[in-house]
């Protein structure tokens, strides 16, 4: 916001060096960036954050200096005068889309003369870089950055119909703006019309139809107010931004809407001549006048600035910025509640209150070492299972990646199938800031493998990379299942390692956690090398080779295991307290084990049938290869495993073994036709 200084004075009788009015501006949360000379002016320039669209004008800048010195502000009263003609008999304005502007008003001046502005006019837009272009429009742009109100005037005699339609576009409408470039109109945006057309996009710039020239003799004004979402969507997906675009996407002040007309057609008639006709149209909803009031207790103070404030100082204070008492008192304690004023949308709560007070009565004002009395936060849940979800996976050796959310079309569907859970469209976004990767996506998979590629392309193989973050499924906000959370990971290592990780996961969560896996036959794995990860039986994810339809797409060089695994899923049910147990003394007794079985039974089979069988005594089941080949029957296997027992009390005999052994043969070649090789 770039402010004249001789044109702050208009409104604040300010008789400080620029320089400390500055300073203060700044130290009260207007950022300064630099101050330019312009003629026998300064052009102050300030930032303004979002919060703040009030101080989008001089108004609302002279209205934070007035209180910061103790000024008297001093607002234009915005007279009018009349010929009595009814505005009614004149035009109409009907709004067919409340919600993407809920109100509208118009006036309308008859009878102006077009010509240059008077120099005090010119001087004041040129000081903060406004062209002067003529009277009429150089009068929109003063009010506009007086009161951070955006304002439009049409050529009242190009209306068609002589009347405004606000409403969204029509199929295949299109406008020519007063840039002179032509923009297509999606439906989904809001526009002014008139009886036959649209004329101006609302609140981001007018239409070349209707733009005042210098056979403009009769003139309407509007002032409205326009959803700043809609505002904020149709300035990006047109690329056509401008200061009016600006304030509406912050949000305008309601209820100065009808002081803003009056005060434009005032300028209006002293600069441009006309006759006003009497009254104004107000369309669509009145405006908010009332906002909830905010409670503001004297000890809270202390407990977040750290000093205290007197009341009557904070309560001057708030009342110099435009909040009421509800009441003539404070209660016992000196609460007191206050109606924020109808420009600060952004007073809401209590620290909102206190915020106000001591940018006003000054941070300066603050010790150094002032206590605050502060209290240690806890780490969330789901903060605990990520850290040990961390620590696992780096200690396995895999590398941490975050990655865009964005990504390519063509990406996105390299992970398909419903093992994942993935519908079939994806959401994407139409923005020219995303032409190429403006898909979100569904998997982290893709990301990563694109990661791995980056890796090999610098000689760095066989990259270990894992990535924890949310996905999308659906455009429904708030819903937990529409965008849950992944915890996704790469690697060139084998089916069985990565397995592993995922079993070493789940037990760092919860000891008693118990994984398996069942066969899957997506696309996206090589045949027979592709599992759904069960955890307790419930489904957690996927895991598998992914086939070189996938790889070969991103130009990998080496093959890849990856896993996708929901953490929601793995945060269910967390026992992340280590509990003590006493470590056994006695001795281990293993034996190998090669079993000949058919090729469809799976090794969770074949091990669920050893446990049974071992009895009490069986500490440690492990894997230990898979073979098909020469000296095994066609669609057969061998499966070699180890299992080796222990027990708590003594030390086990080789009659032990051997007896919990031969259960173990005798139960696989029964319920299994398993043959030990």
């Amino acid at each position: 916001m770039i402010v004249s200084w001789n044109w702050l004075k208009d409104y604040v009788p300010l008789d400080q060096p620029l320089a400390e009015v500055a300073e203060r501006l700044m130290m009260a949360g207007l950022n300064l960036e630099s101050i330019e000379p312009h003629g026998d002016d300064q052009a102050i320039d300030l930032e303004v954050t979002s919060n703040r669209p009030d101080c989008l004008g001089h108004i609302g800048i002279a209205r934070e200096a007035s209180v910061l010195f103790n000024k008297p502000l001093t607002i234009p009263p915005a007279a009018v005068k009349s010929n009595g003609q009814p505005i009614e008999k004149a035009t109409s304005v009907a709004i067919e889309c409340l919600d993407l502007c809920p109100r509208y008003v118009a006036r309308v001046i008859r009878g102006v003369t077009i010509g240059p502005s008077p120099k005090w006019l010119r001087d004041r837009i040129e000081a903060i870089g406004i062209a002067s272009i003529n009277n009429i429009v150089d009068v929109t742009n003063y009010c506009l950055m007086e009161s951070g109100q955006p304002f439009h005037a049409f050529d009242f005699d190009k209306l068609r119909g002589g009347r405004i339609i606000v409403r969204r576009p029509k199929a295949g409408e299109k406008i020519q703006a007063i840039d002179h470039n032509e923009y297509s109109l999606p439906p989904d945006m809001c526009v002014i019309c008139d009886a036959e057309r649209p004329v101006a996009v609302a609140g981001v710039m007018g239409g070349a139809a209707t733009e005042i020239s210098s056979s403009t003799k009769n003139v309407l004004i509007e002032v409205a107010d326009f959803s700043s979402m809609s505002i904020r969507a149709t300035a990006r997906k047109l690329n056509l931004h401008s200061p009016s675009s600006y304030r509406f996407e912050r949000g305008v002040d309601s209820s100065q809407m009808d002081w803003a007309s009056r005060r434009c057609c005032e300028l209006i008639q002293q600069v441009a001549g006309g006759e006003l006709l009497e009254g104004a149209i107000w369309a669509g909803e009145p405006p908010v006048t009332q906002r909830p009031a905010v409670s503001l207790r004297p000890n809270q103070f202390r407990r977040i600035l750290g000093i205290d404030v007197p009341a009557n100082e904070s309560h001057r204070i708030l009342m110099a910025l435009g909040l009421k008492p509800t009441g003539d008192q404070a209660d016992a304690d000196g609460t007191r509640q206050y109606l924020p004023p109808s420009w600060r949308r952004d007073l809401s709560r209590e620290a909102d209150l206190i915020e106000e007070v001591a940018r006003i009565h000054g941070y300066d004002k603050i010790p150094e070492d002032v206590f605050v009395p502060l209290s240690l936060s806890q780490k969330t849940l789901t903060e605990r299972v990520l850290d040990r979800i961390r620590d696992t996976l780096t200690a396995a050796g895999f590398f941490e990646t975050i990655t865009l959310s964005f990504v390519s079309g063509e990406l996105a569907e390299l992970i398909v199938g419903p093992v994942s859970n993935l519908p079939h469209a994806c959401l994407s976004v139409d923005h020219s800031s995303r032409r190429q990767e403006n898909t979100l996506r569904q998997s982290l998979i893709p990301s990563l493998l694109v990661v791995r590629r980056d890796n090999e392309r610098h000689g760095n193989f066989n990259a270990k990379l894992f990535e924890t973050a949310g996905v999308y499924l659906a455009a429904r906000p708030g819903d937990p299942t529409a965008e849950p959370r992944r915890l996704s990971f790469v690697t060139g290592g084998s089916f069985v390692e990565v397995k592993g990780v995922v079993e070493t996961l789940a037990r760092r969560i919860n000891p008693q956690s118990v994984v398996t896996v069942r066969p899957s036959d997506q696309p996206h794995f090589v045949p027979g090398r592709g599992a759904e990860v069960l955890l307790n039986g419930q489904s957690l994810g996927w895991l598998g080779e992914l086939s070189r339809d996938v790889t070969d797409k991103l130009d990998l060089r080496d093959s890849v295991i990856a896993a996708e695994l929901d953490l929601a899923t793995l945060e269910a049910s967390p026992n992340l307290v280590p509990t003590f147990a006493e470590l056994l003394r006695y001795p281990s007794i293993s034996r190998d084990l090669n079993f000949v079985l058919e090729e469809a039974i799976t090794w969770d089979a074949l091990s669920e049938v050893v446990r049974a069988a071992a009895g009490p005594s069986l500490d440690v089941l492990t894997f230990g290869s898979q073979y098909r080949g020469q000296q095994i029957p066609a669609n057969k296997k061998s499966y070699v495993l180890t299992v080796s027992f222990r027990a708590a009390d003594r030390t086990l005999t080789s009659e032990d073994v051997d007896a919990a052994v031969k259960s173990v043969i005798e139960a696989c070649s029964t319920k299994l036709g398993a043959a030990l090789r």
